[in-house]
Parts: structure tokens; C-alpha cells; sequence
């Protein structure tokens, strides 16, 4: 039974890709990805209710008082005042006000991530610009700095005074 089980074992072997999936996971970026995901999750909600609750009703009444949101054209069915009223209704809406909601979330998170990006590339910067300490010599170079005093002691002994 244990020889079957080895057997079994020598000719059934992982697929190559296994490896590399494991090995992709594993990786920092797919990490980072994970919590950039996780976060963005978190941001929608924000962001929706920003432009629902503030940009909504600020272009609305630039724009004389329409309400995006029921924004619509009915295709067939029942014209209701709303669209709510017209999708209770069982009409076919072409829901424009939605559409321009979402263009507008689309603006505000793209603007945010470009500011956040901006300014962590001004942080990143900021850190590439700090001098470094210098390298510390090689051990050649101890070396040959040695070699150099001693040869420069050598020469004070050898010369004779001048006076």
C-alpha cells in the first residue's frame, strides 16, 4: 500500500502554474491591490453620498432646481412625475440623472486619487532628495590610504632637514 501511495506521489505532480500562482500572491504588490480594494469598498460610500447629498443639489439649482436624479425618459409604459413612480409603474426608463451621478462619482474619486497620488509622489520625492551619508571607503581603499601615510612617514625620515 505504501509503494502505491509513492507512486501515486512521483506521478502526480502539481501543475507548473501552482507555483507561480503561490508565488504571485505572495508578491507585495497583490497585498497592496488587496487593501487599495478594500479601501476603495470603503470610499464609495463616501463619495456617493457627497455627490448625492452635496453636489447633486448644488448643480440642481445652478441649473434651475432639477433633481438628477429624476432625470429620465420614459421609452414605453406609464410617464410618472418620478422615476421611482415610473419603475413601480413597470415603465422602460432611459435613467439619464443616473448616468450623470455616476459620471460625477467617476470625477470625484478620479480627483481624489490624483491628488493622493500627487502628493505622495511629493513626499517620495522629498526622500530621494535627502543626502545621503557618504559610502564608507572600501577596504581597497583603507588599504592604499594606509600604503600612503606610511610611504609619506618613510619620506619625513629619509629627507634631512633643511635649516
Amino acid at each position: 500500500m505504501a509503494d502505491l501511495k509513492t507512486d501515486l506521489k512521483a506521478h502526480v505532480r502539481a501543475p507548473s502554474w501552482v507555483g507561480e500562482f503561490r508565488a504571485f500572491i505572495m508578491r507585495g504588490n497583490v497585498v497592496d491591490l488587496a487593501v487599495g480594494v478594500v479601501i476603495g469598498a470603503a470610499f464609495t460610500g463616501i463619495v456617493n453620498s457627497l455627490v448625492k447629498d452635496v453636489f447633486n443639489p448644488v448643480i440642481g439649482l445652478l441649473v434651475g432646481g432639477i433633481d438628477f436624479s429624476n432625470l429620465f425618459v420614459t421609452l414605453k409604459g406609464p410617464h410618472e412625475a418620478t422615476l421611482e413612480a415610473a419603475q413601480k409603474a413597470g415603465a422602460v426608463t432611459l435613467n439619464l440623472g443616473l448616468f450623470v451621478n455616476a459620471v460625477i462619482q467617476f470625477l470625484i474619486v478620479a480627483m481624489a486619487i490624483f491628488w493622493m497620488v500627487k502628493a505622495l509622489t511629493r513626499l517620495h520625492v522629498r526622500e530621494e532628495a535627502k543626502p545621503a551619508a557618504p559610502p564608507a571607503p572600501t577596504t581597497t581603499e583603507v588599504l592604499l590610504t594606509e600604503i600612503r601615510d606610511e610611504l609619506a612617514a618613510r619620506n619625513k625620515e629619509q629627507t634631512p632637514t633643511q635649516g
